[in-house]
């Protein structure tokens, strides 16, 4: 599957001096630089040999049978554990995203939230199922607490299913709900911070020195309340309006001592002086619907070069308001259609005139505080964050790209060298990985930060072309702590699950996946991955339509069972995947094979060295205490001799360090 390439467009702004750590000072601080990366470049080192990918051919994701509970399946590299409906309750709502503790995932519903067991992962057990609808419903955890999205004009405070049908009502909800989890068994709902806008996405930070207060960044993307339903809020330009909500994140502090007390603590407005970032026309196969459209006599609004054809829904709300305006009754004559296609224009022109500035919220924000950054994907943009003070967030610089239509999420690596953003063109309800698709649109865009700026590397796209009954999108995923490696599991909604590999990050490749067919032979209805993570040894899949998969790594060509075992030593008590975590590896002697796999796969080192390391790891492996400490003493001290004429000599040093490690631990 090709295309051609398309010009890409940069808007950039300069980097403040000082503001972020680059990679040489990372390396005091944190592990290496990338295993397959120079510290100067980022680039892979002259003369390794390049990750081998042998993906099977045909591709098995192409043509899989449809169904909702019995669809065809395909996995490569994968394995399959589990793969569990949803309770009663939400059979048919849309699942979202995922937050972990403990043995336990807690799984966002548009109807509330689902907490799973999966102390055995084989057979998930449902121990609470809490209704509380407010889509999203994006949900994070610190502690004992858990924070829930709402966004949607229908969500109540009181939890309640019936809804709000009032214009303005003081029952809605919009903004952050905060759970008591301390008896994870039964959530107790202790408060709710109310914010302009809605809270479709949010991030918790976890600020390093302060362990009093959780701050909470909220991307809120629906239209303004009134001010009478809550009090300050307005819209309009910053020009115009300087309190306007739109423009601005929210920043929410948390007290933990106190968590009934938090409340919003500023709004930083750090989309200031963005202009409409240059867009993408229509794909093939879209242009075609337009025409078909055009020729079936659909109203179409024309603008900005992107026709669009108005839904069955809007034009029905249309003419029925042309009907009152005209003081009549009944069903829409000919004459009120023809008014409303004169009207189209004037649609067409307020609608660009709307969209004629930069992004005025963030859908997402990843936080890294280990290196006290943040990678925003705000729409148009995608924007490198200072968040060393966790209330006055910053702008250090962005990037557009007329590639990308909506900057979705983003993924630091490890070192904090580069960053993944994410496009969710056509907004997760089209079918955007067709044959036809370009492969730069709906794609990942990767960055290497360098001084305070993103320098554009690579794309990446699910390669599997999919079906028009599929939804398919660059959606949320996380880092597996492979070490030595940028490893990635990503969702592409019914595109799948995508493993990707973006050490090089020139070079993005796929080396595993996971696919299902269609979840309907006859209509295009949502499904698949929203979300998947990794977390302690195993990858959680949130099923849009189907529930929960959980799936865990398989050996092959390009993962050996060392760098497995050494990702599975890495434990986390807790993770909510925007606010990412620096993976650690304790000493084990996997994490020293897993190195000598590396540098065995890519010729990092001398064959026959490689082979005397792993006898001599193999030897110490069985002495006894203290011979065994001298003995890979002695070894970390010859490998650190070898580093220095080692092809790979980064990789070299680790794996010194790594027995060094073994032999400090006793």
């Amino acid at each position: 599957m090709t295309s051609p390439r398309s010009t890409r467009d940069r808007v950039r702004v300069p980097a403040r001096l000082g503001a972020l750590l680059s990679c040489a000072v990372l390396l005091v601080l944190l592990p290496a630089c990338s295993a397959y990366q120079s510290p100067d470049t980022g680039m892979a080192p002259a003369g390794l040999a390049p990750l081998r990918v042998n993906a099977p051919a045909p591709d098995p994701r192409v043509g899989l049978a449809p169904g909702l509970f019995d669809a065809g399946e395909a996995a490569w590299n994968l394995r399959l554990i589990s793969t569990t409906p949803p309770t009663e309750p939400f059979v048919g709502q849309t699942n979202s995203d995922l937050a972990f503790t403990g043995d336990y995932v807690i799984q966002g519903n548009y109807d509330g939230i689902q907490i799973w067991d999966i102390s055995d992962p084989t057979s998930p057990e449902s121990v609470v199922t809490y209704r509380c609808p407010a889509s999203q419903s994006d949900v994070s955890v610190h502690e004992n607490l858990l924070f829930v999205s709402g966004e949607g004009l229908g969500g109540r405070l009181d939890c309640g299913d019936e809804g709000v049908q009032e214009a303005v009502s003081h029952d809605r909800l919009r903004g952050i709900r905060i759970f008591d989890i301390t008896d994870i068994t039964a959530p107790e709902y202790v408060a709710n911070v109310q914010t302009c806008r809605g809270s479709h996405t949010h991030t918790v930070l976890e600020h390093p020195g302060d362990d009093e207060n959780v701050y909470i960044y909220v991307s809120g993307s629906s239209a303004v309340r009134p001010a009478e339903e809550l009090p300050g809020c307005s819209d309009g330009p910053v020009e115009d309006n300087p309190n306007t909500a739109l423009f601005r994140i929210e920043v929410i502090r948390v007290p933990l001592a106190d968590p009934a007390s938090a409340e919003i603590v500023s709004s930083p407005r750090i989309f200031g002086d963005l202009v409409a970032p240059p867009t993408h026309g229509l794909a093939p196969d879209d242009l075609l619907e337009i025409e078909e459209a055009r020729e079936r006599g659909a109203f179409i609004m024309e603008g900005a070069g992107q026709p669009r054809v108005l839904r069955d829904r809007q034009v029905v709300q249309l003419l029925e308001q042309i009907v009152q305006q005209r003081g009549g009754e009944g069903p829409p004559t000919a004459a009120d259609s023809a008014t409303l296609r004169q009207m189209l224009p004037q649609m067409a022109a307020q609608r660009a005139a709307r969209s004629s500035s930069g992004p005025t919220q963030c859908h997402d924000i990843t936080v890294y505080p280990a290196i006290g950054l943040a990678g925003g994907a705000c729409g148009g943009y995608g924007m490198l964050i200072d968040i060393s003070n966790a209330e006055a967030p910053f702008r250090l610089s962005e990037v557009a790209d007329s590639n990308f239509s909506y900057w979705h999420s983003a993924t630091f690596n490890n070192d904090g060298t580069a960053v993944m953003f994410t496009d969710e063109w056509g907004g997760g309800g089209s079918p955007k990985c067709r044959a036809s698709d370009p492969m730069e649109w709906g794609a990942n865009a990767v960055f290497t930060i360098e001084d305070g700026d993103m320098v554009f590397q690579s794309y990446y796209k699910m390669p599997a072309p999919q079906t028009t009954l599929e939804n398919c999108v660059a959606h949320n995923g996380s880092l597996i702590p492979i070490p030595g490696r940028d490893i990635m599991i990503q969702g592409w909604y019914q595109g799948g699950i995508s493993l990707i590999d973006w050490t090089d990050p020139a070079s993005p490749v796929e080396i595993a996946f996971f696919d299902r067919g269609p979840v309907d032979a006859e209509v295009m209805r949502s499904g698949g991955s929203w979300s998947v993570y990794w977390y302690n040894g195993l990858i959680v899949n949130s099923e849009i339509a189907r529930g929960l998969d959980i799936f865990e790594l398989t050996t092959s060509e390009v993962m050996t069972q060392n760098e497995i075992d050494a990702a599975n030593s890495v434990r986390l008590t807790q993770l909510n995947s925007q606010g990412q975590p620096i993976f650690e590896w304790p000493a084990t002697y996997a994490l020293a094979r897993a190195y000598l796999d590396q540098l065995e796969r890519h010729r990092g080192l001398n064959a026959a060295r490689i082979r005397e390391a792993r006898s001599e790891l193999a030897r110490t492996e069985e002495m006894a205490w203290p011979a065994q400490g001298a003995a890979l003493r002695s070894l970390a001290d010859a490998l650190s001799s070898d580093a220095l004429g080692a092809l790979d000599r980064a990789k070299v040093a680790k794996l010194a360090d790594a027995v060094r490690d073994l032999a400090a631990a006793g």
